[in-house]
């Protein structure tokens, strides 16, 4: 199965496929590894649109964009429609491909606050957003991420969308859950399926995508235009390979050797800390070895050793002893089916 392009607003991205935004993983570093593995557009983390007018350090610098991952959408989260058109228009003169709005984050520091989620429950100020950000961006796509609504007995997606592409919004992208719902259950793509018949632009269809086969039966049956992977991917960019692969009408790839991914691990590794410093390298890229040893033997012990390890080379060490062991298993496994 070979698939168009997604296209927004004359922006024309293939494979149809994005990297959803997550807190604390998808900086510029992690977007510029990932790109090669075939994701068509990337998104930023959630970035604060009051830290941003406040030319915070921090939050300008979660809005570096590497030309290699291109096209890039940076996403804000705000609840004041004047502080979020000001990040905006900023956002645009700092280089962005694509400014997204954020609508969708069920986080409980997110939510406390007003924001992501928790506007879905006041249609009025979440077309009061789409209206200033599109008005204070000129020269590139506006696009909208958004849940089903706050609450499972008040979905307002459709409303919303509606009313926002009337403002001039370009495209949506629907995480099938509902904000209180977090991540539990099943994400309900009937509902990204009642949102691409509602509105005239492209819509992407987000929630637990966790195959090549999940995303094209996703998109057969929904009719979305693309399909964002976030969770599944952590850990595991070669789901992005085989997805593009399926996408593009080519054979999916063999999966990884344990090498194949203790090498991409250790080349993360040296990424972070060549961009953060040791210290801070180290400590960001715990988590990021949790994903990247997940189903690999003795993966909980090598675990525990990283955590406690708080020099690069200890971890790069690790690393090696982990690939070690495994070569060898699969040599005696080898010797035992020749025998």
């Amino acid at each position: 199965m070979s698939l168009r392009p997604l296209v927004i607003a004359g922006i024309s991205i293939f494979p149809p496929l994005a990297l959803a935004p997550m807190a604390g993983v998808t900086n510029a570093l992690f977007r510029k590894l990932f790109k090669p593995f075939g994701f068509g557009l990337t998104v930023s983390e959630f970035v604060s649109a009051q830290s941003l007018v406040r030319m915070h350090k921090r939050t300008l610098e979660m809005i570096d964009v590497y030309p290699e991952e291109r096209p890039t959408a940076v996403q804000l989260h705000g609840n004041d429609p004047q502080v979020m058109a000001q990040a905006a228009a900023f956002v645009e003169e700092c280089g962005a491909d694509i400014v997204d709005i954020n609508f969708g984050c069920p986080a409980p520091k997110i939510v406390k606050g007003g924001d992501g989620a928790a506007i879905l429950r006041d249609p009025d100020l979440a077309v009061a957003i789409c209206a200033a950000v599109r008005k204070a961006v000129q020269r590139v796509p506006v696009t909208v991420k958004m849940r089903l609504g706050w609450s499972s007995d008040n979905y307002t997606f459709v409303e919303i969308a509606k009313r926002a592409e009337a403002a001039g919004i370009d495209a949506f992208t629907l995480h099938g859950r509902y904000g209180q719902q977090f991540y539990r259950g099943e994400a309900d793509w009937s509902y990204i399926a009642r949102l691409k018949e509602a509105v005239s632009v492209p819509v992407i269809g987000n929630g637990d995508i966790r195959s090549a086969d999940d995303a094209l039966r996703r998109m057969r049956e929904t009719g979305v235009d693309a399909i964002m992977v976030g969770r599944a991917a952590l850990g595991n960019p070669w789901l992005i390979r085989e997805i593009t692969a399926v996408m593009s009408g080519l054979a999916v790839p063999a999966a990884p050797s344990v090498a194949e991914r203790v090498e991409f691990a250790r080349a993360h590794l040296d990424a972070m800390v060549e961009r953060y410093g040791e210290k801070s390298g180290v400590l960001q890229m715990r988590k990021h070895l949790g994903w990247y040893l997940k189903g690999v033997e003795g993966a909980a012990l090598l675990r525990e050793q990283i955590n406690h390890e708080p020099s690069a080379d200890g971890v790069r060490a690790i690393l090696a002893e982990a690939r070690t062991r495994r070569a060898a298993a699969e040599g005696r496994e080898t010797l035992s089916e020749a025998v």
